[in-house]
């Protein structure tokens, strides 16, 4: 019997139409167009404006988008993932909210929540379900209205997100292509430097919570900044060494969209060709787990099939992961 592997057979993106740019940020905290592009390398970012639209109005956007893309229809999908950090509700989940708006009503749908990793940990689960035989068509949606959860107070973490949403399809091939490898990472000890301190059981929504901010995404930068490099280049040498490739023989480098000078900095550690890395952050900033696909989207038509193509993410927990794809078509021009 073939073995099976899971390609990803579409990516479609969807961003807001509003631009929230460093000159607007001048505006509203004490900072400059160039105090926030030399530290993070962000020059604007898209803001999903409209009342009661959270993130399953991108993330449908994106799942019709792909439907169309690659000529599926509503009653194929069988699966709809969601990776997301600001799901519409605490519950139900924005899985389901995103197929209702797609019309999509024969598919089990939920979401993951594995902050900015959450795409390559969702693209995991759906190779999973793909490579057992137990499911042909799984959408992986990422949706993150991030501008839920920033404080538009504090001039350190304000710049840095953007909301967006991107989605890929994954079908079963016999074909040496697909998502060939992921290596996944926890923890805990940086729990404390990247999170939202107040909103679930621990710690509910208090008017004295409120009050503090902690409502809010916190972020302790510097000490992000240290563990993001380090376990990211660390993540990104090990499936390097596990599927036996080199930097030559990666066509891609797609890294998480956090901080440009994170990107930089990584590139520079691991010897990576500018030309090979792929970025967007300058236009769209981190809009947490919709980066990676976000990117995928936008540079599609330049992928090759059988191009080898790396993906490594860090986030919130902390948690941290890397896949290798190897691409599995050609975009039709």
């Amino acid at each position: 019997m073939k073995k099976i592997n899971t390609a990803i057979t579409g990516v479609a993106a969807y961003v807001p139409e509003d631009k929230l740019t460093n000159e607007d940020l001048t505006k509203m905290v004490d900072t400059t167009d160039e105090w926030i592009y030399s530290r993070v390398g962000i020059k604007e970012r898209r803001i999903l404006k409209g009342e009661n639209l959270g993130s399953s109005y991108m993330g449908s956007k994106a799942v019709d988008l792909l439907l169309e893309k690659t000529g599926t229809t509503t009653d194929e999908v069988e699966v709809i993932i969601c990776a997301t950090s600001n799901p519409d509700y605490r519950f139900p989940a924005t899985a389901a909210v995103i197929a209702d708006r797609s019309g999509v009503k024969n598919c089990f749908a939920y979401d993951i929540q594995a902050a900015c990793t959450g795409f390559v940990v969702a693209l995991q689960i759906g190779k999973a379900y793909i490579n057992s035989g137990l499911y042909k068509k799984v959408i992986v949606v990422c949706a993150e209205k991030m501008s839920s959860m920033v404080n538009y107070q504090d001039r350190a973490t304000c710049p840095l997100f953007g909301d967006a949403a991107a989605a890929v399809l994954l079908e079963p091939t016999y074909e040496d292509v697909g998502v060939v490898d992921t290596l996944l990472h926890t923890d805990g000890e940086g729990i404390p430097y990247l999170m939202m301190k107040a909103g679930g059981s621990a710690q509910p929504i208090t008017y004295g919570a409120i009050d503090r901010g902690e409502h809010f995404l916190y972020q302790e930068g510097r000490t992000v900044y240290k563990y993001a490099v380090s376990n990211m280049i660390d993540v990104y040498k090990q499936i390097m060494i596990r599927n036996q490739l080199t930097n030559d023989s990666v066509n891609w480098f797609i890294p998480h969209q956090a901080n440009a000078r994170i990107i930089e900095a990584i590139g520079s550690r691991l010897g990576i060709a500018q030309e090979k890395i792929i970025m967007n952050i300058e236009n769209f900033g981190n809009t947490s787990s919709a980066t990676i696909p976000l990117c995928m989207a936008q540079w599609e038509d330049k992928f090759k099939k059988g191009d080898n193509i790396l993906l490594t993410a860090f986030g919130a927990g902390f948690t941290w992961g890397s896949t290798y794809i190897k691409w599995a078509y050609d975009t039709k021009k």
